[in-house]
């Protein structure tokens, strides 16, 4: 019972004070906002063309070789043709509407067809990354056109040795070659599309399950909890600081039930403060909390013990007002940053995703991520709650070690 009377005189002083109010619901609720306008002014809209813009200027006509090209890039993931004079596109790459610019020089066709070395020109700021992009995605396909084109010259150069070909029979059988070389490139291309689309299939498109809340609302949720111990922890601490603790251990007071007392108040505090921000998540802002109740409960207990225990390491280590406050914010923007509070981690590198995932925020950003973007049941909850347990265990070890020694 002196357990609990301790735990209720904390939360009675806790929320008396206006502060722990802010710092509870209303300063989540404003990041909450913020972040997820910043993660919706950085999503794409799916209906926009972002593809890099090709002048297209060709002064040879209608000509077989300039429309093979055409045709090959119509269907690019990642460049689009702008039909245009010469003199507009160069205006184009000046002005940066347009990635480059390539030209087809007027008898390019006539004069590869006979053996000659006319070349494309392509205009654009090669020292540019657009322009080192425009570059390597034309490569392929050109390559692949001369390439048809110089197969097609052999096929019509062994068989004039062989036989005698006037003019038009010559055209007929460079077209008929090079159509067949063609024909060869776009079945491996085609092949090449096939086997990447599936290697691919598996990723996830949008690492907010289609609404940016769902990382906001449980980012700043995991942050904010950390933070909103300040007041606990300073209550702890002006106990330290009066000897109003001490006092009370020569009483009937066991140490163990004034810890108890201070953990079970910042547990309480903190799983209230998880409540009303999970309640106004799934009201307000569409995130599926609810889907998995029981995963969720356990993640949300889980975390609730976590922080209570950092709390109480913090309550215990500082020795001023002003280090309550210090500790608590290098937890938190330390732990934020690193655990995928702000971003998911898997849009991180891979370094920076295993460094984070020696926080404790990060595992509960994974449990409360299993639930309302992976769409995962129960037993995804067990590891991050287990992985918080083992932090728990450590934090409190470690204040109680500390309370000892004070």
């Amino acid at each position: 019972m002196r357990l609990l009377d301790i735990a209720l005189k904390d939360l009675r002083q806790m929320l008396r004070d206006r502060r722990s109010l802010l710092f509870l619901v209303a300063m989540p609720i404003g990041f909450t906002f913020f972040m997820a306008f910043a993660y919706r002014g950085q999503q794409s809209d799916p209906a926009a063309d972002h593809r890099l813009v090709l002048a297209w200027v060709d002064q040879d006509g209608a000509a077989t070789l300039g429309q093979a090209l055409a045709d090959r890039l119509a269907g690019s993931d990642a460049v689009r043709l702008e039909p245009m004079d010469e003199a507009a596109a160069l205006e184009a790459v000046r002005q940066k509407t347009a990635a480059g610019a390539l030209i087809i020089p007027a008898g390019f066709s006539a004069g590869r067809r006979t053996g000659g070395t006319p070349q494309l020109v392509l205009v654009t700021d090669s020292a540019s990354t657009t322009g080192q992009s425009l570059y390597q995605v034309l490569r392929a396909p050109v390559t692949q056109v001369m390439s048809a084109v110089e197969i097609a010259n052999i096929s019509v150069e062994a068989l004039a040795s062989a036989t005698t070909l006037d003019a038009a029979a010559r055209a007929a059988e460079f077209e008929a070659a090079f159509q067949t070389a063609q024909a060869k490139w776009a079945a491996a291309n085609n092949s090449a599309r096939v086997q990447t689309r599936l290697a691919a299939a598996p990723k996830v498109a949008d690492p907010y399950g289609g609404n940016p809340y769902n990382q906001a609302s449980p980012g700043i949720l995991v942050q904010f909890v950390i933070f909103g111990l300040v007041t606990s922890a300073q209550i702890l601490l002006q106990e330290r600081k009066t000897r109003t603790l001490q006092r009370m251990l020569t009483t009937s007071l066991s140490p163990a039930a004034a810890v108890g007392g201070h953990f079970l108040a910042m547990f309480t505090l903190t799983l209230l403060q998880e409540v009303l921000l999970v309640g106004f998540g799934q009201i307000a802002l569409g995130v599926d909390y609810l889907r998995e109740l029981l995963g969720l409960l356990l993640v949300m207990v889980a975390l609730a013990l976590c922080t209570a225990s950092l709390g109480l390491l913090i309550g215990v280590l500082a020795q001023q007002d002003q280090q309550v406050v210090l500790f608590s914010l290098i937890a938190m923007f330390v732990f934020s940053a690193l655990g995928g509070t702000w971003f998911p981690l898997e849009v991180a590198g891979q370094a920076f995703a295993t460094v984070g995932r020696l926080t404790p925020m990060a595992w509960a950003m994974t449990g409360f991520q299993n639930i309302v973007i992976r769409g995962l049941d129960f037993s995804s909850t067990w590891l991050p709650a287990g992985v918080l347990a083992v932090f728990t265990l450590g934090f409190f070890a470690l204040a109680v070690w500390r309370f000892r020694a004070d």
